[in-house]
């Protein structure tokens, strides 16, 4: 049977978005190109009809995770005036939400141990991503009539990573927890942004 480009088009979506999530629950050596074309209905055999290589996937299936990110915190600022915005980021990265579900949450988080064993491609991706990421927050920070943007963006997003990194590292989820609040409070007060938590974790 013959498909359409369309059907090509979406399958590929498809998995590029189904190896988004495992890139993020298992890393770039866990996930696995037949267990991927199973989970999408498909045989191993037909990888190839969208794919060059694994590393192609993976390196697609990151840029994928970051326009996804990016989405997001689009959605999260719609309506709110620029400091709540800013405020609402930080209170939803730095949540037990984002700690719990590592398959749908930032791929820095989840890759950051990853990537010196990985191709110049996929770094690049990364890079990118991050640069991206960056720049968001200082517009951000600027729009929140907050000084020194450029040099507070990096600052900010740095502690955030490390926060959920670490909440997710320790077993303890009271510790996890606390240790969560207590960065969300150092960093809004860092920006100096004091606006309640207005959608939950």
């Amino acid at each position: 049977m013959r498909y359409s480009d369309t059907h090509k088009a979406e399958t590929h979506a498809k998995l590029v978005k189904l190896a988004g999530r495992a890139l993020r629950e298992k890393g770039p050596e866990g996930l696995s190109v037949a267990d991927l074309m199973a989970s999408a209905g498909l045989t191993h055999g037909g990888f190839y009809a969208h794919f060059k290589s694994k590393g192609a996937l993976l390196t697609e299936a990151l840029q994928g995770i970051f326009e996804e990110s990016n989405h997001k915190l689009e959605k999260l600022a719609e309506g709110l005036p620029p400091r709540l915005a800013l405020a609402q980021f930080v209170d939803t990265y730095v949540s037990s939400a984002h700690r719990d579900k590592p398959s749908t949450g930032c791929p820095i988080v989840a890759l950051n141990s990853d990537l010196p064993r990985q191709s110049r491609q996929f770094r690049a991706a990364f890079d990118a991503g991050v640069k991206r990421l960056v720049g968001r927050l200082a517009r951000q920070i600027k729009d929140a009539r907050i000084a020194d943007s450029e040099t507070l963006a990096p600052s900010v997003l740095s502690a955030m990573v490390g926060a959920v990194i670490l909440s997710r590292a320790v077993s303890d989820e009271t510790l996890s927890d606390g240790l969560l609040a207590s960065a969300r409070k150092n960093i809004k007060a860092q920006l100096g942004i004091s606006e309640p938590r207005s959608r939950g974790e």
